[in-house]
């Protein structure tokens, strides 16, 4: 149940004026001595005020203005016998519309039309059930008439849900994008990423527009198990979508080639129907992946600029960035694993290897917080609590050869969470190049809960993501 409270209303005629002097008295007798007793005694029939509201609607009793609501290009009518005090409340609109005139009709969509007895339930008693196929209609209706309180609700629902997997991500993207809703947006757009890979095997990836596209394409932080997978996600919705060749071009390019290996970049080009039909506008493209590959990245670095997008990895989930951790019953103690990744993308680079060890504690004190038993004067001061301490993931290369010359690593820890039987990202915390750990790593978990939304059976489902990043070098004469 969505329950949303009432914005503060405006005073509307006399009628409401001598509501409100009822409310500040009934309030000032509560308030005011029983039986003789100095403190006041709080009297709350506020459900039953709310019973009475959905039986005066229900009902119709006292109704001063009708509402027939008509489905757009239907013949479907919906009729309401509401009261015109309890509508221009809430709604500026709904005052002007009803300011004269004792029936209105309104001309609704379909969807909203099919939603319209909540949204009326809602002017009356401050609360409604949704479910995920009604928030863009009830959205719509509370942006159309000016309930604010609604229109914050239901937008929070459809954050909450896209965070936990349930809502149709693409879906609301576009819708956001329609209504200029710039937090929804960036949570639709923000899952998207995270989770392209579970988005681009399902019927939404087929409804993709090509400005979210080329938004995604742009990305660093998509999740997927490697470019490949990109590039076969893409070909699937050229094939669906028939863009235009400019536009399927550019979708095209922005695939980062130098992250697929020369056998598979071989075997895209003698197979792929998408570059049959557009490989003149990659072949550039394809030529920088080969050279990339057949040099090592310090010389390549010499001769071409390694600093661009094409050259950093996304969040791949292929074993040669990466490792999947899962820690069961992580509020117990400290524990440690270690991985292995590819040194880099380059082929030069495909054989070597670097070894990283991972130390995850579920409650590190900072030094501010380390137990202290007496201050200068030999007081006993009391020590910090385990539970003052806070989650904590390490990340640190086993050693420091010549092996890593040129390059440094991004790390990014993915925490999922299940979602209908498919386990999605949830959180994703990324290190700075130079540090061995995420200060804000699982900083509001609390993992001692068993239903965090953090968990999945009470396990830590962690993957630990490195990513090598070149560095500029000092370009010589050719």
């Amino acid at each position: 149940m969505l329950r949303i409270g009432y914005s503060k209303p405006r005073s509307w005629g006399s009628f409401w004026a001598i509501l409100t002097l009822v409310g500040l008295v009934t309030r000032a007798a509560q308030r005011a001595d029983v039986g003789g007793e100095a403190a006041g005694t709080s009297i709350n029939h506020s459900q039953v005020l709310l019973q009475r509201l959905q039986e005066l609607l229900r009902q119709g009793n006292a109704s001063d203005v009708v509402l027939r609501v008509q489905a757009t290009g239907t013949d479907e009518v919906r009729v309401f016998h509401a009261h015109r005090l309890l509508l221009g409340l809430h709604s500026e609109l709904f005052r002007e519309l009803l300011s004269n005139q004792t029936e209105v009709v309104l001309q609704e969509p379909r969807d909203c039309a099919a939603v319209f007895d909540k949204f009326i339930r809602y002017l009356y008693c401050g609360e409604l059930t949704v479910g995920l196929a009604q928030a863009i209609p009830l959205h719509r209706l509370a942006t159309k008439y000016g309930v604010a309180s609604l229109q914050r609700g239901v937008a929070d629902y459809m954050r909450a849900h896209l965070a936990g997997g349930a809502g149709p991500a693409v879906g609301w993207y576009h819708y956001a994008v329609s209504t200029g809703d710039e937090a929804l947006r960036e949570s639709c757009l923000q899952f998207l990423a995270w989770n392209l890979s579970a988005v681009a095997a399902s019927a939404e990836w087929a409804a993709v527009s090509p400005e979210l596209l080329a938004q995604l394409l742009r990305r660093s932080d998509l999740v997927l198990q490697d470019e490949l997978e990109l590039f076969h996600a893409l070909e699937t919705w050229l094939g669906r979508a028939r863009p235009p060749p400019a536009v399927a071009e550019h979708a095209l390019r922005a695939i980062r080639y130098p992250m697929i290996p020369p056998a598979q970049l071989f075997q895209l080009q003698a197979r792929s129907a998408a570059l049959a039909r557009h490989g003149p506008a990659v072949a550039d493209l394809l030529l920088q992946a080969y050279q990339f590959h057949a040099a090592s990245p310090l010389h390549y670095a010499k001769f071409f600029d390694v600093n661009g997008s094409a050259f950093l990895p996304r969040n791949y989930l292929a074993p040669a960035w990466g490792a999947p951790w899962v820690i069961n019953n992580p509020a117990r103690d400290d524990r440690s694993t270690s991985f292995q990744t590819q040194l880099g993308p380059s082929g030069h680079d495909a054989g070597r290897r670097v070894t990283w060890n991972v130390l995850f504690s579920p409650r590190w004190l900072p030094v501010s917080l380390r137990p202290v038993y007496a201050d200068a004067t030999g007081t006993a001061l009391p020590a910090a609590r385990p539970e003052d301490g806070r989650p904590r993931l390490v990340v640190t290369p086993a050693s420091s050869g010549g092996d890593a010359a040129g390059v440094s690593f991004q790390k990014t820890v993915l925490v999922g969470a299940r979602q209908q039987g498919r386990l999605l990202v949830r959180h994703a915390y990324s290190f700075h190049q130079s540090s061995e750990e995420a200060g804000d790593f699982l900083v509001h978990a609390d993992l001692q809960r068993r239903n965090s939304e953090y968990l999945v059976e009470n396990a830590l489902h962690l993957h630990l993501i490195v990513k090598p990043v070149y560095h500029t070098l000092i370009r010589t004469p050719k």
